[in-house]
């Protein structure tokens, strides 16, 4: 009896074994972090895992989720959940079969990996439907040094008749623990990227927005997710997620009633059912994912060493010191109003003088938002001698020159729209609601989508000397429709406009790959990295109001990095809040940026002149760091204490740069003080005062040396308790 026992024991053992060696580990890998599958033929795949990277992923394949004795299987995360089966929780794909069955059931067939380049990873892994021809993959791309790692999907079937895609994921995420916090973002024009945290609880938290166009003026598809505790700069898990796709988006937080947190996120299924076609494939946009054990820190640094590198383009050059003429000139303007503004551009160190709306039109001129927007031909009375003359006017001074093009929209009061009243976006005989004055050109046509691309090719063409396009896009989508596409495709408008208005984008960077462009959409409108990566850097709001920028970026700059960050100095009263502050704090704050100016030169006094002067000359000196250095944030504005400050260090270590803001009054009793971080304990380093007025300083350290560890482990405490008082410090290694 023994021995049969130890003979059923030893077969149970091999059979245990054999069923473990059919199974495959499949390991997405970064330097810090790992996201770990389990998979068998014909079977489901199941995500085990995401966080730091464990030594063995042996124990995964035995590893087993508790749960009712005849629903056990449905605690086990898939990868990539269809609705079917017995998943009864938000499905990351939805389809309905050319038969009318409205389940699917994705099993394994096989998985690859291969090495890219020396710091990137791709993994795809091979689904498909158990009973019909239809395939999904599901791809990771993991970059080792960044740790990021960017997932996205397509799908493709062989079924007889057509199907229909009613939701179609970028990427499902599985988390379980004791509690989680959620940080998104939110506002609208003049305040984009204000955070908010909140614990998650029962039930389904969904961000979403169906705007179509400046789709992320008012939420954001990015945020943050902490574990167990509210996020925090250097300590604990979290975990983020931003979606590069400039269209309808959706995020859903689902916590079920196992504790587990299924997170959902990729296009909005609104109105989008797609009908795809046999043979036909279908891709979603990428969700870039990052995953910190060291605090949200962590996940900025991760994120921008990677944009500056993938997500956007020329990220590893320091961009020039812009004087934009809206806020100085609007639409009321002559050549002569423009040359001065080069001239004193010129006087200050500036490096590019942009030229924004109004320059174009002349049956319909642009002498406001309601007209000429579509016909861009120089307005020949505004601009007798042309472009031309203005851009190599500008260079003759030693600067660069820009322009201002909004090539997807149209005013009614055009020659375009008379033209070619086929090309506005429009639901049926519906009426064409107006915003801004202006209607939506439909990119989903190729005819379009040449336009546009013919639009930035002639204005380049107007002179050599254009290095720099400002990009908008002011409006969104309403009353949805499409002359080009057929009765029964009018649904894929939200996709094929976007899909459209990428083509483009990679006709002129094509044509065009030395152009600097500016991201801009009503301000923040069409901040994501789908966009992005077409683009030199972006217009985070059209707030220019220094106090309210500190909180826009704040929020933006926790995933979109600083050298892509414009951030311009204004006039006082400021144009949008009227509230009045100092120039010192207007650069302070724009210097921890892509600085820049948008006022008229000539309003600013003699004294100021001189310090203005000083502080561009300054910003050339930090530039390197703010722009390709480590971001620390050291307090939050967002903090009872009404103070904020961060810093910059450059990768060696050797330099870095600090600001501190006071964002209201502080009792004389109360000051500053902070620990600074990312310096090198061993290093001594001198610490430099920027932006000074007279005998004003902020720190008693001014001119001394003090070593990183001190720095780091005592700080440094500043005189700053007045509203709008700040301080900037530059340290040297010595």
């Amino acid at each position: 009896m023994k021995k049969n026992t130890l003979i059923f024991i030893s077969l149970y053992l091999f059979c245990l074994n054999l069923t473990a060696q059919q199974k495959d580990v499949i390991r997405i890998e970064t330097q810090d972090q790992a996201i770990i599958l389990t998979a068998e033929s014909d079977d489901k795949v199941i995500f085990q895992y995401w966080g730091r990277k464990v030594n063995s992923t042996a124990p995964f394949l035995n590893r087993k989720i508790k749960g009712q004795p005849d629903t056990s299987d449905d605690f086990a995360s898939q990868l990539y959940p269809a609705y079917g089966g017995r998943y009864y929780l938000t499905p990351a794909l939805k389809l309905t079969h050319a038969d009318g069955v409205l389940t699917t059931e994705l099993v394994y067939i096989n998985s690859e990996n291969k090495a890219l380049d020396n710091n990137r990873t791709e993994t795809v892994v091979h689904l498909r439907d158990k009973l019909y021809p239809v395939f999904v993959d599901v791809r990771f791309v993991a970059y080792q040094r960044e740790n990021i790692i960017c997932q996205s999907v397509e799908i493709r079937h062989n079924e007889n008749k057509d199907i229909k895609v009613e939701n179609l994921a970028s990427s499902y995420i599985p988390l379980h623990a004791e509690s989680y916090y959620l940080t998104h973002f939110n506002g609208t024009w003049s305040s984009e990227m204000l955070m908010e945290e909140e614990e998650l609880t029962h039930g389904i938290k969904v961000i979403e927005t169906k705007k179509g166009v400046r789709a992320t003026q008012s939420e954001s598809p990015s945020f943050l997710l902490s574990i167990d505790n509210p996020a925090n700069e250097d300590t604990g898990e979290v975990y983020a997620g931003t979606l590069a796709w400039s269209g309808n988006y959706k995020l859903s937080f689902e916590l079920d009633e196992t504790g587990k947190l299924g997170i959902i996120s990729g296009m909005n299924s609104f109105a989008s059912t797609f009908t795809l076609k046999a043979g036909k494939k279908l891709q979603t946009p990428e969700m870039v994912l990052a995953y910190s054990a060291k605090g949200t820190g962590q996940i900025s640094r991760n994120y921008h060493d990677w944009a500056r590198k993938y997500g956007m383009m020329h990220g590893n050059e320091v961009n020039p010191v812009i004087l934009n003429s809206w806020e100085g000139a609007y639409f009321t303007f002559d050549e002569k109003t423009l040359t001065d503004m080069i001239d004193s551009a010129a006087k200050f160190g500036v490096e590019m003088f942009v030229l924004d709306d109004g320059w174009f039109g002349n049956k319909y001129p642009r002498n406001g938002d309601n007209a000429g927007l579509g016909d861009w031909q120089v307005n020949t009375k505004k601009l007798p001698r042309g472009i031309g003359y203005l851009a190599d006017y500008a260079v003759n001074k030693g600067i660069k020159f820009g322009i201002w093009i909004e090539p997807e929209m149209v005013n009614p009061d055009s020659e375009l729209a008379k033209k070619h009243p086929e090309w506005i976006v429009k639901s049926g005989k519906r009426d064409i609601l107006p915003m801004r004055n202006q209607w939506l050109l439909d990119l989903s046509n190729p005819q379009v989508q040449d336009f546009v691309v013919k639009t930035f090719d002639d204005v380049i063409a107007l002179s050599p000397n254009i290095s720099y396009i400002k990009w908008d896009a002011n409006r969104h989508v309403d009353n949805v429709g499409s002359e080009y596409l057929p009765a029964g495709e009018q649904a894929h408008f939200w996709y094929e406009y976007v899909k459209g208005l990428y083509s483009a984008y990679e006709r002129i960077r094509a044509k065009h790959p030395d152009i600097q462009i500016q991201l801009c959409s009503s301000g923040g409108g069409r901040l994501e990295y789908g966009a992005l990566k077409y683009h030199d850097e972006f217009w985070a709001s059209d707030n220019t109001n220094a106090l309210d920028r500190i909180f826009i970026q704040y929020g933006t700059n926790i995933f979109f990095p600083t050298i892509a960050t414009a951030s311009h100095v204004s006039t006082s009263p400021n144009h949008q809040t009227g509230m009045m502050t100092p120039l010192k704090f207007r650069f302070d704050v724009a210097m921890s940026g892509r600085l820049g100016m948008e006022l008229q030169p000539k309003d600013i006094d003699s004294e100021d002149y001189e310090f203005a002067t000083k502080a561009i000359e300054n910003y050339k000196r930090i530039r390197p760091i703010v722009h390709l250095g480590d971001l620390y944030r050291l307090v939050s504005p967002y903090g009872k204490n009404g103070w904020a400050s961060h810093m910059f260090v450059s990768k060696d270590k050797k330099e870095a740069v600090y600001f501190a803001y006071s964002l209201k009054y502080h009792g004389r009793t109360t000051y500053l003080e902070t620990k600074l971080k990312g310096l090198d304990p061993q290093k001594n380093y001198k610490i430099t005062e920027l932006n000074t007025r007279g005998w004003n300083r902020s720190f008693y350290g001014d001119g001394q040396v003090f070593t990183g560890d001190y720095l780091m482990k005592v700080g440094i405490n500043l005189n700053i308790g007045n509203p709008f008082d700040s301080s900037a410090l530059m340290l040297t290694e010595e």
